[in-house]
């Protein structure tokens, strides 16, 4: 059986930023109040079962995933995490600058970046390695929900080494707004969600920060109990 709580290391734009809202909006969820919130009303005109189509990002909240979610191994603390990402976040880096859309990827629409960034590509595998002292062994139970059988030879390396198939060369950043959607209503859902992204204006999306999610239980949603900016 998975155990609880469980933490992952994710980029949240910050509590002010207008990408936060946008997010926390769709999802129906803010990640750093823990508060429900209303959807838009065009999402719920388009598309009356918004809620189920958002069901499954929902429980994360609105992120790009770093370090995926993971127990901690015995004798690991939360306050000790807590104190790892202060230290990792001020290890002098280059900050990854994005170009972000808002585009489908394996089925679900997520806010992307238009083109590959050798330092996020780094920053990931950066938190990959340094918190992986934290993290519990996968369970068999665990291991299985990853159907290790439809993964590649490298994903199933990945996933055994590191708890987490999609890492080092494996990993595409997104940022989260729909479960899986079939084909034919992902196009209106796409040309909406652009839409309302672009009113945003987001020509860049600096990754300048990382925070601690925690999800207490298996019925919770991921919260925001830490963040960090990174040091330049």
């Amino acid at each position: 059986m998975t155990s609880f709580p469980r933490y992952a290391i994710y980029f949240a734009a910050g509590v002010d930023s207008a990408l936060t809202r946008f997010g926390a909006e769709l999802l129906g969820y803010d990640a750093y109040t823990g508060n429900e919130l209303p959807f838009p009303a065009e999402a719920a005109r388009l598309a009356p079962d918004w809620r189920d189509i958002t069901a499954d990002p929902r429980k994360y909240g609105f992120h790009g995933t770093l370090k995926a979610p993971m127990a901690l191994a015995p004798g690991k603390t939360e306050v000790e995490l807590l104190a790892a990402c202060a230290a990792f976040a001020g290890e002098a880096r280059t900050i990854p600058v994005i170009r972000p859309v808002v585009d489908a990827i394996s089925g679900f629409i997520a806010v992307i970046p238009a083109e590959p960034v050798v330092a996020l590509q780094e920053l990931a595998a950066d938190c990959v390695r340094a918190f992986d002292g934290f993290r519990t062994a996968l369970t068999a139970e665990d291991r299985a929900r990853r159907r290790p059988e439809k993964l590649s030879d490298r994903q199933r390396d990945y996933l055994d080494r590191w708890g987490y198939p999609y890492v080092m060369e494996e990993f595409r950043f997104h940022m989260t707004l729909t479960g899986r959607l079939d084909v034919e209503r992902r196009g209106p859902i796409l040309e909406m969600l652009r839409a309302r992204f672009a009113a945003l204006g987001l020509d860049a999306l600096a990754i300048d920060r990382i925070a601690l999610f925690k999800q207490d239980d298996a019925g919770a949603r991921f919260r925001i109990v830490g963040e960090w900016a990174l040091a330049r």
